[in-house]
Parts: structure tokens; sequence; C-alpha cells
């Protein structure tokens, strides 16, 4: 059939019919020659199913009350500018050409579904940029050898490409930045993408299903990510789970998605770089990584805001390959999280996890949970934190540094079996720790800084056992900072520092100076009262008592005459000295003592 005979006939229809709507359909028929209706008003709905256009219908600029092509096969079609008043669907076609939809309106729905369209490397095979559809777009079962362009489109209600397959060349295969999307966007039920996606601000008011998908980008740190989601804003959630193949990077940096975020079950593979990119992503409910999720390559969290939880049980998180600048399994400084983070119940890292700055409102957990990072490298730094709950009980203790330092938490619970061998607590603050240990049990955990003793941590975990009536304990770990402080001291004031100990346990054991002066008086009594000293001065003494003498003897603030009256001769004059001397040193540190208990008081 000829083109220009079809021409005719839609542009010159026959006369209405009363109680009848004009339309055109043709079916097995071959049209030679070009089907020009460019800036033609058609009305009529207009059918083609099986035929074969030698050329490529022109449509721009067009006006139709609806158009089909059904089972068809075109080398291309050209419908930029056209509108049409109810649907526009292209079902079971073949195309060796571009689809041209640019800056079309379609008042009802758009459908491209199970087409097979193909054009040269690098071309466009969808060319929909700024469209304009009333109700759903769809494009279900469609394989595109090209690129597919959708940007600043308009859709009415849902965007499918459920089962599509896109190929593309070197650049973006997927094109759709400012999308603007009423309801859903379906990339799901085997959709593939061999190529970039790109979604920069685009705006969703229903979920993104992105299940069973496999996406493949060129990597990071070779250009674009398989998937960009930026500065974009869904009202939904983000279902991601079961079946999600990623090979690249999944980007969601500056997204605010209302509903859940949903990871469960995905595997992400960008060996070289950010696995998942989501820092300031913000989630109203939950970031569920749950039920086997697995990345290879960082899972970037810095600055989101998670309104729920986001829970990691279960998953396999490896750091990317390459130097020791690029070995974090999870990195999340700074997120805000309402309710729970876990890193529990299974979960792996090949990594180091990467959390500072984070304030979690419920509980931050680590439970079962192994951390694969070799010693000497962070395995944990969670430092300059808020945290309600923090459990370290870890299914085996890390070989790589914990550093909690500066960080604040209500209670801490862990497992001494599973204490890290290198762990950092400088600056810690906690309120309650579980399981209640002695004092003795918990000394080895506060000895394990890289750095070397710090004094903090003893005088924090002195305070919680005061402060939980637990007096003899604090005692004990107090007793044990000065000692383990005294080995930093220079000889002499390591000497004064020994000296304190052995005799008041630096203030701590008070009682022992109060035994050593009796002792002294004790002895010091006997040795007078068989060797008394002679009257010293012209005047008559009191009468000797050796008692009253070892006191003013041994007490140096107390004077009760005997000692100006009598002196000592021979080798006595030596013992007084000593017994000044330990006199002078057991005051001194007894009222340094006391000075500590008041203190404490």
């Amino acid at each position: 059939m000829e083109a220009s005979l079809l021409r005719r006939v839609l542009l010159t229809p026959p006369p209405p019919v009363a109680g009848h709507l004009a339309r055109l359909r043709l079916r097995g028929a071959r049209v030679t020659g070009t089907l020009d209706l460019a800036e033609a008003d058609i009305t009529c709905a207009v059918r083609f199913e099986s035929c074969v256009f030698e050329d490529a219908p022109g449509l721009d600029g067009a006006h139709l009350g609806a158009l089909e092509l059904r089972d068809c096969d075109l080398p291309g079609l050209s419908a930029t500018g056209a509108g049409f008043d109810r649907e526009c669907a292209l079902l079971d076609c073949r195309i060796n050409g571009t689809v041209s939809l640019r800056s079309s309106r379609v008042g009802a729905g758009l459908a491209l579904d199970r087409c097979v369209i193909t054009v040269a490397a690098d071309s466009a095979a969808l060319d929909a940029e700024s469209l304009c559809v009333g109700e759903d777009f769809t494009a279900d079962d469609t394989t595109c050898t090209g690129r597919v362009l959708l940007n600043s489109s308009q859709i009415g209600n849902t965007v499918g490409f459920r089962g599509a397959r896109l190929r593309g060349g070197t650049g973006v295969v997927l094109q759709a930045p400012e999308l603007k999307v009423a309801g859903g966007l379906y990339l799901d039920r085997g959709f593939v993408c061999e190529g970039p996606i790109n979604l920069y601000n685009a705006s969703i008011g229903g979920s993104v299903h992105l299940e069973d998908a496999a996406l493949t980008g060129t990597g990071q740190n070779r250009g674009e990510p398989a998937m960009q989601l930026l500065c974009a804003s869904v009202g939904g959630d983000i279902q991601a789970g079961r079946g999600l193949v990623v090979r690249g990077c999944l980007e969601l940096r500056d997204t605010s998605v209302r509903g859940t975020v949903t990871l469960k079950r995905a595997r992400l593979d960008n060996p070289r770089g950010d696995a998942l990119k989501a820092d300031r992503l913000q989630v109203g409910g939950n970031l569920n990584f749950r039920g086997g999720f697995v990345s290879r390559g960082t899972v970037d969290l810095c600055d989101a805001r998670i309104g729920g939880s986001v829970l990691f049980e279960g998953a396999d998180l490896t750091a990317p390959e390459g130097d020791d600048t690029t070995d974090t399994a999870l990195r999340a400084h700074g997120a805000e999280v309402g309710a729970e983070f876990n890193c529990c119940q299974g979960f792996t890292a090949h990594g180091r996890v990467a959390v500072s700055g984070v304030t979690v409102r419920a509980r931050l957990c680590f439970q079962n949970a192994r951390i694969d990072s070799p010693a000497g490298q962070r395995a944990l730094g969670c430092r300059r934190s808020t945290v309600a709950e923090l459990v370290l009980s870890f299914r085996e203790a890390p070989d790589g540094i914990v550093d909690l330092s500066h960080s604040r938490v209500g209670v801490l619970r862990d497992d001494p079996a599973t204490w890290p061998r290198t762990l950092v607590l400088d600056g810690f603050g906690y309120d309650g720790l579980q399981p209640v240990l002695p004092a003795r049990d918990r000394l080895p955990w506060l000895d394990r800084d890289p750095g070397g003793f710090v004094t903090q941590p003893y005088e924090q975990l002195g305070a919680h056992y005061r402060r939980h009536g637990r007096d003899a304990d604090a005692r004990t770990v107090l007793l044990a900072r000065q000692r383990r402080l005294t080995r930093t001291l220079f000889l002499p004031a390591r000497a004064w520092s020994l000296l304190q100990d052995a005799t008041v346990g630096y203030g701590y054991r008070p009682q022992r100076a109060l035994w050593l002066l009796a002792a002294l008086f004790t002895a010091g009594t006997a040795l007078f009262a068989a060797y008394p000293p002679s009257p010293s001065g012209n005047g008559t003494p009191p009468g000797f008592q050796p008692a009253i003498y070892i006191l003013d003897v041994l007490i140096p603030v107390v004077d009760f005459g005997q000692q100006t009256a009598y002196a000592p001769h021979g080798a006595l004059r030596w013992a007084v000295v000593a017994l000044v001397t330990a006199g002078w040193l057991l005051a001194t540190t007894v009222a340094t003592g006391l000075n500590r208990v008041l203190q404490r008081t």
C-alpha cells in the first residue's frame, strides 16, 4: 500500500455517522514510501497490526486521537512534539531505528511493551525527553539496543520497565534526570540494564522497585556508576532486595525517601570503590540490609538520617581491593539513627567498620558480629559518638583496633571472652556496664590502649563503681591507676610513689599507715623504756614517760615537752632520727589519704 494513499485517507476521512467513531485499522499491509503526517490533525484512532513500513513514519507535530502499532516492522518512528488525545501504543514491534517522542503529549497511557528497538552504537533507541503522559508509561519486556532518554519527562501515574533489557554504548543507557513520576518506578521482574542509569533530581511520588534486577555500570573509578539516584525524592519506598544484582556503584546520595529502603538479599559488586554511596541519604523508615545482603566495596552511609533502624543482621561486607586507604567495609560517620543500628547476628565485615560521630537513639549492636581486620589496623572506629546502648559481644575477638574514644553511651554490654585485643577508651563515658564484674576482672579491659597508659578510663570506671555503691571496687580501680601511673614517672618520683603505695595505698588504704605508726610507737616505747635518754639543760625536767616521748618524736605537729627535755645518747640518736623521719613520712601520707577520702566524699 502506498503511503501517499494512506495519507489521503487519514487527512480526508468519510463524513461522520451518528453513533459511530471514526477510526482506521490496517492489518497485514506493506506500506511503501514515507507516511508523512507532520503537523496533521487526525482526530480518529489509527491502528496498524502486522504491518511493514519501508520508511519511518513521520508524525512530528501531529495531533491524533490514538495510535497503535502492533506486531509491526519499522525502520524508526519520528513523533517529536506530537499530541495524542488518548493512548499511544507500540506493542510487539521490531524497530530498527530511533523512536522519537521528544516533547510529545499523551492524554492517557503510553505503552512500548515487548518491542525490540535497535540502533547504531551510542544512538538513542528511545528519545522521550520532555515527554508528558497523563497516565502510565510502560516498556515491559522491551529490548533496547541503544540509549533511552527520559530527561525532564512528566508521567501522571507509573513508569514501568518490568523485564526490559537495555543495552547501550559507552555512555548512560537510561538517562532520566529531572524525571517526575506521580506514581511508582518499576525496574524489576528481570529488568537488565547493561550500562549506567541516571535519575538525578528525579521526583518519584510512589515507590522505586528494583527486585530481581541486574544493573551493570562502568564502576565508580572509571566513569558513571551503575545507578545514580542523586538529590532525588521518593514518596514511598525503595524496594531493592530479592535478587537485585549491581555491578558497579549504587548511588543514593542526598536523596530523600519517605518510607523504607530495603536491600535485603541484594548483591552489590564494585571491588574498586564504593558499592553503595548513600551519604546524606534521608529515610523516614528503616534501612534494611538483612537476609544475606552482600557487598564487595564500601557501603557509605556518612551523614545519613534514618528515622527508623539500620539493619545489617546477617550481611556480609567486603572492603575494596587496594591499599590501606580503601580498607573500609562500612562507613557511616555522622549518621543519625532514630532507633537501632544493628550490625549483629551473623554480620561479617572483611575490613574496617567506621561509625564515628554517629547518634543512635536506641542500640548500636555488634552481638555475634565478626570484623576481620589485621592487627595494628582499625577494626571498629566509633569515636565521638552518642549511643543509648552499645553491645560489643563479638563472634570472636577482633585482631584490629577498636576505638571508642570520646564517645558517650548509656549502657555498655560486652563479653570478656571477646574483648578486643587492642582497645582505645580515652574519653569514653558510660552510665552502666553489663555484665557487672568485680574490679579485678574488669581491670584488664582498661590496659589495652596501643598508645600506652591513659588515666581517664580508670577514673571513669572508678566513678562508675562509686555511683553504684561499690566503693571497694572503686578503690581497687583507682589504686590500680596510681600503680600504673607510677611506671611512667622518673626515679625520685617513682620512689616516693612506691612509698605511698606501701604505706597508705595512695590514700585508698590509709589504715596501713596507722598500723605502721602503731608498730613504731610500740617498738619505740619499749626501746626507750629500757634505755631512757639523759635530761638536757640545767633546769629540773619533767618525769620521763617513754610513751609520751615517742609521741613527741613520731607526730611532728604535737609537742608534749618530752623531746626537748631529754636528749638521746650514742646509737639512740640514730633511732630518734629514724623515728622522726618515719613520723614525718607517715603523717604526710596519712594527711594525703585523708584529703583523698574527703575529696571522694
